[in-house]
Order: C-alpha cells, then structure tokens, then sequence
C-alpha cells in the first residue's frame, strides 16, 4: 500500500521551502522537473513501507539553482522560482490543498516581510544541487561518515537519492 509523506511548506520572493517530512527514509528519490512538478519517494519505517509524493506547483522552477538536504527525520528542498513572485498558494489547480500538505509556520514569511537577504537559519545543513552537475559527473556528499547525498541530472529531471 503507498503512503503519502506530511509536507511542510514556506517562500520567499524567489525560492520555495518545502520539507518532506519523513524520519528515517530510505533510499529516499527526489526529482524536480521546469515544469514544476515535484516527485518524491522513499522507504521508511520498521516495515520499510513505500512512501511516494507527486506535487504540481503553482508555477515553473529553477532546477539548476534550487537545492536539496537528506537528513535523518526529513528531506529539505530550496527551490528556485523560475520568475520571482509570490505564488498564491503551493498547488496549481482550484481544487483544496491535500491534508498532508502545511504551511511551514517556523520558515514562513509575510510578503510585506520579504527583505530577500536569505535570513532563514538552515544550521550549517550541507546542501546539494539538484542540478548544473554537467554531463554524467555525480556529486557525493559525506557528513560524519553518516549522512550521504547523491545528486545527479538525467534526462532534463534530477533525482537525489540518500542510501542507510
């Protein structure tokens, strides 16, 4: 049976935060397309249940700027508006937000508080580009011998992968 991961959400003028809350995810697979579709998938779970996400955003993306965190309770994206502005909501479509879906109340921002300088505190978390890799290079990522990232492009989508 798929599950569905709760999903936290924050922007700024130009980057969307969206947080994937998923503690101890395996072989966790995220890919962002231009187009401003989110995927996400992963195992977790004393049953390693499979757990898959597919999110429309309200507008295009950066994907060679935007950047991405696998840690160990969840999954950090900083996602590159494709033009700035602030989107009226996360999802395109008229329909209601999903219920796993919520607003990232500690990262959120009043558009009249927007002073772009970044200030969001991301606590020396080791980030890595979802693309702008070039050709077939692989980027790996080692914390503590504990943590790993994976980023890579193929095919005009990214996929980040974290391997326990």
């Amino acid at each position: 049976m798929r599950r569905v991961p709760e999903v936290k959400w924050a922007q700024r003028q130009d980057k969307v935060f969206i947080t994937v809350q998923l503690p101890d995810a395996k072989n966790a697979k995220v890919n962002l397309e231009p187009e401003g579709v989110f995927s996400f998938s992963a195992s977790a779970g004393a049953e390693n249940h499979l757990y898959e996400l597919k999110l429309e955003l309200f507008d295009k993306v950066n994907v060679e700027e935007s950047k991405i965190n696998v840690g160990v309770r969840s999954i950090f994206c900083i996602v590159e508006k494709a033009e700035k502005g602030w989107w009226k909501k996360l999802l395109r479509g008229d329909g209601k937000t999903p219920h796993y879906v919520k607003v990232d109340w500690d990262k959120w921002v009043d558009e009249d508080e927007d002073n772009g300088a970044g200030d969001l505190d991301l606590g020396g978390m080791d980030f890595s580009n979802f693309g702008g890799m070039g050709g077939d290079d692989d980027t790996n990522q080692e914390e503590e011998g504990e943590d790993k990232s994976d980023a890579g492009i193929t095919e005009g989508k990214t996929e980040a992968a974290q391997s326990t």
